[in-house]
């Protein structure tokens, strides 16, 4: 698999719950999956993450994150297809601007890997994304925005872009003088380490603009060789480099659990930034932990190990400044 380009591993992607099954070494009678859910929200796992699931383990948490459990068509009061609704505040297609000094932009529909929690796994790509056609007037409006500071390139992924289109989005943004970071939030790091390539990061870091990347991962379990070398390069191009997990039922909602990835983290120099709770998507509410808990948890780790491996607890609410810093 290794001598496979990221595209080649990409296309080749297991896609039916079957065979993420029977890779996983489970009998795909023992373990029921919506076919409502994959209708609407298609199985997507790379071998190169697929690899990283404990073999007969039904439990296994990175499995967890990718199968399309029965639980998904389950209805819960207050889960919905756009829980932060971000279809209101775009001021382009494709361009979400929720707090000062900064913008998102959603540059693909497209990911490496589909994990059953996004919340972006109802959202409109063909008709509200910032594709080619209408990048121009995203840029338009970032230009003529002064207050913007910083441009977030999400999705989707923005790493399963080419590398071309990533040079031009990162070169007209660093043309716009008040622009001084560049974020890319993406999980191909984790999931699809190969796309981590010399070409990219020379291409995309070749302006005077600070490249922060936020990666995304849940459990220790997701980091091997592969990805520790995949960050390693990003920092050898002076890319500061941040994670986001989410807090996750039956994945990491232990205080061991949150430890070793946070461990894990800060031995490949990543900062521990973000643990979010789930936000309310249509189809996740089997993975929801309570607040409480989720504040006992962080409790917990603050006593138990030095503060800068405890990431801050936080949940988004649609109009508000900034994400919500929940405390004890």
């Amino acid at each position: 698999m290794q001598s496979l380009s990221w595209q080649e591993q990409l296309a080749q992607a297991i896609r039916k719950p079957t065979d993420l099954l029977e890779f996983a070494g489970l009998e795909a009678d023992s373990i029921g999956y919506s076919q409502q859910a994959i209708m609407q929200f298609p199985v997507r796992v790379p071998y190169a993450f697929a690899n990283r699931i404990k073999k007969n383990d039904p439990n296994d948490p990175i499995l967890r994150q990718v199968f399309p459990y029965k639980a998904e068509e389950d209805e819960a009061t207050g889960f919905i297809n756009d829980p932060l609704a971000e279809l209101n505040v775009q001021p382009v297609h494709g361009l979400l601007q929720k707090y000062n000094s900064r913008v998102l932009s959603i540059t693909t529909g497209a990911c490496a890997v589909h994990c059953r929690y996004c919340f972006r796994r109802h959202y409109p790509y063909q008709e509200s994304s910032s594709s080619s056609k209408h990048w121009q007037a995203s840029l338009d409006h970032i230009r003529d925005d002064s207050s913007i500071e910083e441009v977030i390139l999400s999705g989707g992924d923005p790493l399963t872009l080419s590398d071309r289109r990533l040079q031009d989005i990162c070169s007209s943004l660093a043309n716009i003088k008040h622009i001084k970071r560049i974020r890319f939030h993406t999980r191909l790091p984790i999931v699809l380490p190969a796309r981590i390539t010399t070409t990219l990061l020379k291409q995309i870091t070749d302006n005077d603009k600070s490249i922060i990347f936020v990666i995304h991962s849940n459990h220790a379990n997701e980091f091997d060789h592969s990805v520790s070398n995949a960050i390693k390069r990003l920092q050898e191009f002076s890319v500061l480099v941040l994670n986001q997990s989410v807090l996750l039922k039956g994945i990491n909602d232990s205080v061991s659990a949150l430890i070793k990835l946070s461990e894990q983290l800060v031995e490949n120099n990543v900062m521990p930034y973000y643990l979010h709770l789930l936000d309310p998507v249509a189809g996740a509410a089997h993975y929801d932990v309570p607040i409480e808990q989720a504040q006992q948890l962080i409790q917990e780790m603050q006593a138990s190990v030095s503060g800068y491996l405890v990431p801050k607890l936080v949940k988004e609410e649609i109009g508000t400044a900034s994400k919500t810093l929940i405390g004890k």
